[in-house]
C-alpha cells in the first residue's frame, strides 16, 4: 500500500472493512494525519445517520445492485502539492465518497448492521441519532467488537474525550420473559459497573464510561437486573 493509496482508507476503516493488517497500518497513519482524522470523523458521523434514515421496505433488487456498485466507486484521492504524499489542506470528502458511504451504509442497514431501527418514533431516533454521531465523531473514538455467546454480536465505541460510549448489540438470542441482558463496564480494579438493560438489540449511548474502564460486559440476570453480574459472563470484551 502506497502513502497516497492510504488516504484512500478512511470509508472502509469507518465501515470495520479493512483487514486487522490494514487497519493497524492505517490508524497509525491516522496518528499522524489531520486530513484523514478530519475526514474519518465526518464519514463517522455521516454513516450513523445514513444508517438510520432506513424506514420504509426498500425494493427487493436494491441491496444486490447497491452490492454490485459499490465495487466500481472509489474516493476521490487527497489533493497534494508538489507531487508531495501529503495534503496541501485539509478538505471535504467529495462527492464520489458521500456516495460510496451512502451505498455502504444503505447496505449495512439493509443486513440489520448497525441501523438503530429499535427507536420508532421519529424525533426518538433522531435525538439518539445524535448522541450516538457525537461519540463517533469524536477523533479519539476506538471500535472493538466481540462474539456473544448462544449468538450476536457486541460493539463498543469509546472515546476518552467525551468519556462517553456507544454499545450496540446485534442479533442477541430471545431470553425468557424473566431473564433480561445487563451491560456492564469494568474498572481497572476489576469492579463491574452495570451501565443498563436490554431486551434484545439496541444501540445505545453510556455517559462517563470511559475514564478507567478496560472492559466491557454482558450477562443474563433476572428481570430488573443484578447489583453485580452473574458469571460466566455472555460476552467480555477488552477496551485498551
Amino acid at each position: 500500500m502506497t502513502e497516497p493509496d492510504v488516504h484512500t482508507l478512511t470509508g472502509p476503516y469507518v465501515l470495520d472493512a479493512l483487514p486487522d493488517d490494514e487497519r493497524v497500518r492505517f490508524e497509525a497513519h491516522l496518528a499522524e494525519c489531520a486530513f484523514c482524522t478530519t475526514e474519518v470523523a465526518e464519514l463517522r458521523a455521516a454513516a450513523v445517520k445514513l444508517a438510520t434514515q432506513v424506514s420504509d421496505s426498500p425494493p427487493p433488487a436494491l441491496k444486490a445492485n447497491v452490492m454490485a456498485a459499490i465495487e466500481h466507486v472509489r474516493q476521490l484521492p487527497p489533493v497534494v502539492e508538489g507531487g508531495s504524499a501529503s495534503p496541501a489542506v485539509p478538505r471535504r470528502f467529495g462527492r464520489r465518497s458521500v456516495l460510496t458511504l451512502a451505498a455502504a451504509a444503505a447496505a449495512v442497514a439493509l443486513s440489520g448492521g448497525v441501523a438503530v431501527d429499535q427507536y420508532r418514533d421519529r424525533q426518538a431516533a433522531e435525538r439518539a441519532n445524535r448522541q450516538v454521531a457525537a461519540v463517533l465523531a469524536q477523533p479519539d473514538a476506538r471500535t472493538v467488537h466481540g462474539a456473544v455467546q448462544g449468538g450476536g454480536q457486541a460493539t463498543v465505541v469509546t472515546s476518552a474525550q467525551a468519556d462517553k460510549s456507544v454499545v450496540v448489540l446485534r442479533g442477541l438470542p430471545k431470553l425468557p420473559d424473566d431473564r433480561t441482558w445487563q451491560l456492564w463496564m469494568i474498572d481497572q480494579g476489576k469492579t463491574a459497573h452495570s451501565v443498563g438493560l436490554a431486551a434484545g438489540d439496541l444501540t445505545q449511548v453510556v455517559n462517563g464510561s470511559t475514564a478507567g474502564m478496560t472492559a466491557f460486559g454482558l450477562t443474563v440476570e433476572p428481570a430488573g437486573g443484578s447489583p453485580t453480574p452473574t458469571l460466566p459472563a455472555a460476552a467480555l470484551i477488552a477496551l485498551t
